[in-house]
């Protein structure tokens, strides 16, 4: 290992951090709420987050540090910032080296579940009958394995906080482009889901020559337009996606196929979700005061986004502040990082650098030319129909599951491991990867 990376073990909390963990939620104030049961619609109602408070102060942050500590961890400088990092090489032979970025509100932690089967190229040791397209499955002879690659995205978790302005999209593309040359992988795929999907498609477009597939939830693309290009191959496709802002995207396209969440960044008019984007897009210092000094604070608006972005049962969707899929452990786990951390703060400025940068137009707006793979997930925020996807990346691998949501390493592990697997052997397959 290069002299350069620093090994790094997650360190435990203090048994001073503890007690004043412990002081502010045995001191929780809760706010003044309406009378009537109006679900998650105001925000995370108060009955889920005591609930929540009860599991954290239970909470045992070892058992988690347990866990992380199995995998190698190390810190490394780039662009002037320490830079953390999972790296788990595979002990197969034919591995394909991948980039996994999480987003927000998560952190490295989102891909405990899948880092050792995408190492090892197993199963995950789950029963994957229900879960798994078997006809796919048995189209290789076995499961592909990765040297698995996962960054803490700067000022998230154990990566240093930038300093100055202007660490958007951009600039975090440059960092973990060039954590993956530094370790020697010149060659490799990459999967996002959220802000890993927005950094990862301007990668993919702006740095081809390295990162050599992608693989999303979460794409950003535009839809059939009459371009030169969708003129001459796609005119069908033009003509159905015009139709459709007629007739409607569900008569057009299938009910559900497009979800457009993503597509306003802070119009809290058009899309009632997208109020947190409209407050870290603009004004993150005031709001970080709030989740950095309380941790109720930050819990409750971790919670909302976790409850909301992930796929419950119809009749549990207002009476579970989870689904089933993600325990409390797991969510804790998350929260706690960037508690220990202080990362609140500095993770949301995202927002602000992507608004003011206008990053989105110039993320959505190229075609992505390298192989990609989207994992259509059933509750995710946003969905784009297949057309929409085959007009604007060179589209190899489409999947569409009937369950899952925003964080689908946590709540559908192993479809989103299984689908990795599969776009690694294809790409092997049809040699794809020069």
């Amino acid at each position: 290992m290069d002299p350069e990376f620093k090994p790094f073990t997650v360190p435990s909390f203090t048994p001073e951090q503890q007690q004043a963990l412990h002081s502010k939620l045995d001191a929780a104030i809760f706010p003044n709420e309406l009378e009537q049961d109006v679900g998650w619609s105001y925000g995370a109602p108060t009955w889920a987050v005591q609930n929540m408070i009860k599991e954290w102060l239970n909470y045992d942050f070892e058992e988690a540090r347990k866990e992380m500590n199995q995998w190698h961890h190390y810190r490394t400088q780039i662009d002037g910032l320490k830079i953390h990092f999972v790296h788990e090489p595979s002990p197969q032979p034919d591995a394909i080296p991948i980039l996994l970025l999480h987003g927000w509100p998560s952190s490295f932690y989102e891909f405990h579940k899948i880092i050792a089967p995408l190492r090892d190229g197993d199963d995950g040791n789950q029963d994957t009958e229900t879960t798994w397209d078997e006809t796919r499955k048995s189209s290789f002879s076995r499961l592909q394995a990765f040297h698995v690659v996962v960054p803490s995205l700067p000022g998230f978790g154990f990566s240093e906080a930038p300093k100055k302005p202007g660490y958007g999209v951009a600039k975090m593309a440059y960092i973990v482009n060039q954590l993956m040359i530094k370790l020697g992988y010149t060659r490799y795929v990459l999967h996002g889901g959220d802000w890993g999907a927005i950094i990862g498609k301007w990668i993919a477009t702006r740095y081809s020559d390295h990162c050599r597939a992608f693989h999303t939830n979460l794409p950003f693309s535009l839809p059939p337009l009459p371009t030169p290009r969708n003129l001459i191959f796609y005119p069908f496709k033009i003509a159905k996606f015009f139709g459709s802002l007629v007739l409607g995207f569900d008569r057009v396209y299938g009910q559900g196929k497009t979800k457009l969440g993503g597509a306003t960044f802070a119009n809290a008019e058009w899309n009632y979700d997208c109020g947190y984007r409209a407050i870290q897009g603009t004004r993150p210092y005031t709001l970080a005061f709030g989740l950095t000094d309380s941790p109720i604070g930050l819990l409750a608006w971790l919670l909302e986004k976790y409850h909301e972005w992930t796929y419950h049962l119809p009749e549990k969707q207002d009476t579970e502040a989870l689904p089933e899929t993600i325990t409390p452990h797991e969510f804790l786990t998350q929260v706690t990082l960037y508690w220990m951390t202080n990362t609140i703060s500095s993770s949301i400025r995202i927002y602000y650098e992507c608004l003011h940068q206008k990053e989105i137009f110039k993320v959505v707006f190229p075609r992505v030319k390298v192989p990609v793979a989207v994992c259509a997930f059933a509750h995710d925020i946003s969905r784009l129909p297949r057309d929409w996807l085959e007009t604007s990346t060179n589209l190899h691998q489409y999947s569409e599951m009937i369950s899952g949501g925003h964080f689908p390493a946590l709540e559908e592990n192993t479809l989103l491991q299984h689908d990795l697997q599969r776009f690694g052997q294809l790409l092997k397959s049809k040699q794809l990867l020069p």
